[in-house]
C-alpha cells in the first residue's frame, strides 16, 4: 500500500533524532506531518545530507546502522539484496526483503505477497529516510514488522546542476549527474547514477545504472491553489551481478575472499531490469480536509543462474537451475484526511483504501546444455501467478486534555493468491491452485506529555505476515498444488517508550517492547529442488532500544544507538537436517534462538560538520554473534569495526565544490558482514571486506 506519500512536507539537514533539528517532520506512523518527538511510536528520520555526505551512496546499509532495532547488512553480493530486519522481523530472508514494508517515493517496494526489493532506491537524490518500528507498523498491512520509506528530493528554487564521483578499493566506482529546480509552479528533479565494482571476493563483480525523475506542480493561485501533483519515474538496470554464494566455516576461516567452486562452474549470476511510474494528487478542501489519490505501475524482469548440480535437476519435479521471472505490478491508494488539531479539542482523522496487484510469469530452465554448465537449457517450470491485496484503513488522533494524546487505528487486509501451472509432464503434476488470507489489525496508543521535554507512551497492536508466492509453491507431501495448509504468521506487539529532550540540543529515546507471534513460517522439507514451508508455532521477541542524538559546540554532532533483542522459539518443531529431505526429522527445541538475529548491536558517531571548510567524522559499529541456523550449532562471531572520513566543501559564487576521503574497517578486522540463514549446503557466511578506502568529489552550479 502506498502509505507514505511523496507530497508530505520536508525539511533539509535533518538528523537521526530530531533533537538536533527540531523542525524535521515525519509522516510514517500517523500519516500526518509531525515531529518524531510527538509521535507515540519508535520512529527515526535520516536527512539527505547525512545519507550522502562522505558516503558511497549505493547501499541502504551505509546509514541505517544509526537506527536502534534495525539491522541493514551489506552482503557484498549485488546478486542479492541488502539484508534488512527490524526487531528480528525479516532476518530469516535468504534473498530480497520480507517481514519489513519498503516504500520508495510512496510506491511500495514490497509486493502484495510480502516479498520486496530495494535495488532501485536512489540514495544520491534522497531527501530523507523514515523508519517506523513497533505496533504502528501493523497499519501498513501485510509483512509490516517495520516500515522504511525513502523519499527523493523535490525540485525548488533556481535551476541547479550537480555532478559527483567516488572511487575506491576493489574497483568501486560511482558517478552521478543531477538537475533540479523550479519554474513557476513546476518543480523538477532528475538524477542519473552509475555504479560498478570488481567485488571484494572472487566472482562478485557487478554494474548498476539507475535513473530517477520527480516532477511536481503546485498551483499558486486559482481554484486549485494549495493542491499538488507529483509524478515519479524510476528505472534500474543490473546487466550482470556475479553471485559468489556463501562460504562454509572452513572457507570463511581460511580464505574469506574465495568463492565456492560450484559458483565458478555454473557461473552463478543475476540480471535485473525494472521500470516504474507513479502519480499522486492532493486536493485541499476548506483548509482542514484533504483528498489524496495515487496510482502506480511497473515491471521487473529477473534472470538468475543458480549453483544446482546437474544430478538433482534430473528429478522430473525439479524446477531447474535458472530462474526467469517477469513481473508486472500496479496499485492505487485513495485517502481522506481531516486535520482539526488547532481546535479546542484537537483531533485528526485519516480514512483510506488501497489495492495492489502482482502478475508474474515464472519459468525455470536447466542451467546446463549437455556438458556445458552455466547456460540456459531445457524448460522445467512454467507458471502464471497473481497476488492481490485489498486494504481499508482508519486512523484517529485525539487530544482530550492538554497532557494527553490518544491514537487509534484499524486496518483490514485481504490477500489473494492464484497460480496456474503450464508445465505438466509425467510425475510433474498440475501445481495450480489458489488461496486467500485476511486479517484485521488494530492499534491503540496513549501518550502522556509530562512536560515540553518529556513524553511517555504505551502502544499495542496486532500484525500479520502472509506466506510469499515462493513459500506457497509446493506441498510438503509432494502432491501437486499450492500449499493451502500454510497460514499467515500473526503477532501481538506491545511497546512502552519515553522521549526526553535534554536542553535545546539533545534527545534521548527509549523503547521497551515485547512481541508474541503465532504460526511463524519456517522451512519444512526440501526434496528434488522443491522446498516446502510450515507454521512452526510460537515465537517471542523481547527487547530494549536506546537512541541518543546531540549537537554541541557549534558544528559538532553526535549520536548513538544501542539494541538488546532476545528472539526465541517458544514451541519445538521438526525440519530437514539438510537437503534433500522428504520427511522432517531434525527437532528444533523450544528455547532456541531465531537465527540471523543479533542479541546486541551498538552504534556511535561523532562529526564535525560546518557548512563550509573542513569536516570530519568517525563511526564505531558493533554486533554480537549471530546464529546461522535453527539448530543454533554455529554462529558468526561478534565484531566491532571503526570508520573515519574527512572532507572539504566550499561555495564560490554560483559554484559549490567538495571532496572527501573515507576509510572503513580501519583496523582490518576479519568478520562476517551477513549470514545466509539455514543455507542447506552449510554455506552460511558472507565475509565483509578488510580495510577499504573511498575518495570522492562533487560540484554544483546554481543558475
Amino acid at each position: 500500500m502506498p502509505a507514505l506519500l511523496p507530497w508530505a512536507p520536508m525539511a533539509a539537514h535533518a538528523q537521526v533524532a530530531d533533537a538536533a533539528a527540531p523542525s524535521s517532520v515525519v509522516v510514517v506512523g500517523t500519516r500526518l506531518a509531525e515531529q518524531p518527538f510527538d509521535v507515540p511510536a519508535s520512529v527515526d528520520r535520516i536527512g539527505g545530507d547525512q545519507i550522502r555526505d562522505n558516503h558511497l551512496q549505493v547501499n541502504l546499509s551505509e546509514r541505517l546502522g544509526a537506527v536502534p532495532g534495525l539491522l541493514a547488512r551489506d552482503r557484498q553480493n549485488y546478486a542479492q539484496d541488502v539484508q534488512v530486519s527490524v526487531r528480528g522481523f525479516g532476518a530469516r530472508s535468504t534473498f530480497g526483503i520480507r517481514g519489513v514494508r519498503m516504500y520508495i517515493d510512496g510506491i511500495p517496494a514490497t509486493l502484495p505477497d510480502g516479498q520486496g526489493q530495494v535495488s532501485h532506491a536512489d540514495l544520491g537524490s534522497a531527501q530523507r529516510i523514515e523508519i517506523l518500528r513497533g505496533p504502528f507498523s501493523a497499519l501498513y498491512g501485510n509483512s509490516s514488522g517495520g516500515v522504511i520509506e525513502v523519499t527523493t528530493q523535490e525540485g525548488s528554487g533556481p535551476p541547479t546542476v550537480a555532478a559527483g564521483a567516488a572511487a575506491g578499493s576493489d574497483g568501486v566506482l560511482r558517478a552521478n549527474l543531477q538537475a533540479l529546480g523550479a519554474a513557476g509552479d513546476f518543480g523538477y528533479a532528475a538524477n542519473l547514477s552509475h555504479f560498478e565494482t570488481d567485488g571484494y571476493r572472487e566472482h562478485s563483480a557487478a554494474r548498476r545504472d539507475l535513473g530517477n525523475l520527480k516532477l511536481s506542480w503546485r498551483p499558486s493561485d486559482g481554484p486549485l491553489a494549495g493542491d499538488k501533483l507529483t509524478v515519479v519515474a524510476n528505472s534500474v538496470a543490473l546487466p550482470e551481478a556475479q553471485d559468489p554464494l556463501g562460504l562454509t566455516r572452513d572457507q570463511f576461516d581460511n580464505d574469506p575472499r574465495s568463492v565456492d567452486p560450484v559458483a565458478l562452474s555454473f557461473n552463478t549470476r543475476k540480471r535485473v531490469d525494472q521500470s516504474q511510474l507513479g502519480a499522486a494528487y492532493e486536493h485541499v478542501i476548506g483548509g482542514q480536509q484533504r483528498v489524496q489519490a495515487m496510482l502506480y505501475g511497473g515491471s521487473r524482469h529477473t534472470e538468475q543462474f543458480q549453483a544446482i548440480p546437474t544430478a538433482p535437476q534430473g528429478s522430473p519435479k525439479h524446477p531447474g537451475g535458472v530462474i526467469d521471472l517477469a513481473r508486472d505490478y500496479q496499485g492505487a491508494d485513495l485517502r481522506w484526511t481531516l486535520d482539526e488539531r488547532r481546535g479546542e479539542l484537537p483531533f485528526a482523522l485519516v480514512a483510506g483504501v488501497s489495492f495492489d496487484a502482482l502478475d508474474e510469469h515464472r519459468r525455470g530452465y536447466e542451467n546446463f546444455v549437455g556438458d556445458v554448465l552455466g547456460v540456459k537449457g531445457d524448460l522445467r517450470r512454467d507458471e502464471s501467478n497473481r497476488s492481490t491485496a485489498f486494504d481499508q484503513y482508519l486512523q484517529a488522533t485525539l487530544r482530550p486534555a492538554p497532557m494527553w494524546r490518544l491514537d487509534a487505528g484499524v486496518r483490514h487486509s485481504e490477500v489473494k493468491v492464484r497460480s496456474r501451472d503450464h508445465y505438466i509432464s509425467g510425475p510433474n503434476g498440475d501445481d495450480s491452485g489458489r488461496t486467500s488470507f485476511s486479517a484485521t489489525t488494530p492499534v491503540l496508543s496513549a501518550m502522556y506529555l509530562a512536560s515540553d521535554a518529556l513524553h511517555l507512551y504505551l502502544s499495542a497492536g496486532r500484525g500479520f505476515e502472509t506466506p510469499t508466492l515462493n513459500e506457497l509453491a509446493y506441498r510438503s507431501d509432494g502432491s501437486a498444488g499450492v500449499n493451502t495448509t500454510l497460514k499467515p504468521a500473526r503477532s501481538d506487539n506491545l511497546e512502552l517508550g519515553a522521549k526526553w529532550r535534554i536542553g535545546a540540543a539533545q534527545q534521548l529515546n527509549l523503547a521497551v517492547f515485547a512481541v508474541r507471534t503465532d504460526d511463524e513460517i519456517v522451512t519444512q522439507t526440501n526434496l528434488g529442488g522443491r522446498a516446502s514451508f510450515q507454521n512452526a508455532g510460537k515465537t517471542r521477541r523481547d527487547g530494549v532500544e536506546l537512541g541518543w542524538a546531540a549537537s554541541f559546540a557549534g558544528d559538532w554532532q553526535a549520536n548513538a544507538a544501542l539494541t538488546w533483542l532476545d528472539a526465541r522459539y517458544d514451541d519445538s518443531f521438526t525440519t530437514c537436517a539438510a537437503p534433500p529431505c522428504a520427511t522432517p526429522t531434525l527437532v528444533i527445541p523450544a528455547g532456541n534462538r531465531l537465527p540471523g538475529v543479533a542479541r546486541t548491536s551498538a552504534y556511535a558517531a561523532l562529526q564535525w560538520a560546518p557548512a563550509e571548510g573542513w569536516n570530519a567524522g568517525a563511526e564505531l559499529r558493533g554486533l554480537s554473534r549471530v546464529l546461522v541456523n535453527d539448530l543454533n550449532n554455529d554462529a558468526a562471531a561478534g565484531f566491532a569495526v571503526a570508520s573515519a572520513s574527512v572532507g572539504y566543501r566550499v561555495r564560490r559564487g554560483a559554484w559549490g565544490l567538495g571532496g572527501f576521503l573515507r576509510a572503513d574497517n580501519l583496523f582490518d578486522r576479519h568478520y562476517a558482514g551477513s549470514v545466509i540463514v539455514n543455507e542447506g549446503n552449510g554455506r552460511f557466511f558472507e565475509p565483509a571486506p578488510g580495510r577499504t578506502w573511498l575518495a570522492g568529489f562533487n560540484a554544483s552550479y546554481n543558475f
